[in-house]
């Protein structure tokens, strides 16, 4: 956005507030000046509904006009303190973003040197330490659990962490990376095959993973597979996790694991995406949160904790 089209914005929004604050007192100044002179009775508006309903105009109370006006003058003392009017900071110069570098600061020096500590020793080890795999915790429910779920067990699109079966591997560095870097998995349509040929390679993967299939189309779609999908996926289907290939064999499902899930999958293909966290937490955090997800699965040695536990 350009200077001229921010300072238009900001000048545009200033002007609208203020002029808000001062009609809304000018027309409460307007209905509070009429008095009643002695004997005067009330009028009514002219409004008139089901025939006998009138609408009396009768002032405003006292109460309820001293309430309008201090929320008037309150409105415009908190504009002159803080953001508000446009780009203008405030005489305070308060801002969330300062307030948000101060709070972080503040958990810095007093938290720092906890994850510091972990982060020299090796995730193994930090997952076996109980002290980190409870700040592994409460680190995954803050970052992780809009995604994987407050088990770590996942959804439909959001993999399971809790267990063996690893898209992108599942040693711990490789979940370090994968927390650090984010990932993008992509899994191409292949709308240059026929409903025959997708249904006949949908019914390969689910004999790959030992589910019912349709032996004689698992068949002719074995043929369908080794042309186009080993390249990610390998010549056994066991995937290939430098390429984000996921293992057909394990009976693991990300969309789900029915033919007509599976055919959707291959038709319309599937696109996912980690976001990376590395200049959000830093290194440290998240040495410690890939601990406490290597732990969780089975790959982790028994290190999860009781209360992530299948």
């Amino acid at each position: 956005m350009s200077d001229f089209t921010s300072g238009f914005w900001s000048l545009y929004i200033g002007v609208i507030t203020v002029a808000s604050i001062v009609a809304c007192g000018v027309f409460l100044k307007m209905y509070t000046t009429r008095r009643l002179a002695p004997g005067e009775k009330v009028d009514t508006t002219g409004h008139v509904w089901d025939e006998d309903l009138k609408e009396w105009n009768n002032p405003l109370p006292n109460w309820w006009r001293w309430l309008f006006w201090i929320t008037l003058w309150f409105s415009a003392g908190y504009l002159i303190l803080f953001p508000g009017l446009g780009s203008f900071p405030g005489v305070l110069g308060w801002g969330q973003t300062q307030q948000y570098d101060e709070e972080v600061a503040s958990a810095d020096k007093q938290y720092g040197p906890i994850f510091a500590k972990f982060a020299k020793e090796p995730i193994p080890a930090v997952a076996a330490s109980a002290e980190a795999r409870q700040m592994g915790e409460r680190l995954f429910l803050t970052y992780c659990a809009q995604c994987h779920g407050s088990n770590a067990k996942g959804a439909r699109g959001f993999p399971n962490l809790a267990d063996s079966d690893w898209q992108w591997g599942g040693e711990p560095e490789a979940i370090a990376a994968s927390i650090l870097n984010g990932r993008v998995a992509a899994m191409p349509a292949w709308t240059q095959l026929s409903a025959d040929q997708t249904k006949d390679v949908a019914n390969y993967v689910l004999s790959l993973a030992g589910r019912t299939h349709d032996s004689l189309r698992a068949q002719r779609g074995r043929e369908v597979f080794q042309q186009n999908c080993v390249a990610c996926h390998g010549a056994d289907g066991k995937g290939n996790p430098a390429l984000g290939g996921r293992n057909l064999t394990a009976n693991v499902w990300l969309y789900g694991g029915s033919e007509s899930a599976i055919i959707e999958t291959v038709s319309k293909g599937r696109n996912g995406q980690m976001p990376a966290f590395k200049e959000f937490l830093g290194e440290a955090k998240v040495h410690l949160l890939a601990a406490y997800v290597w732990g969780l699965s089975n790959s982790g040695g028994g290190a999860k904790p009781a209360a992530a536990a299948k």
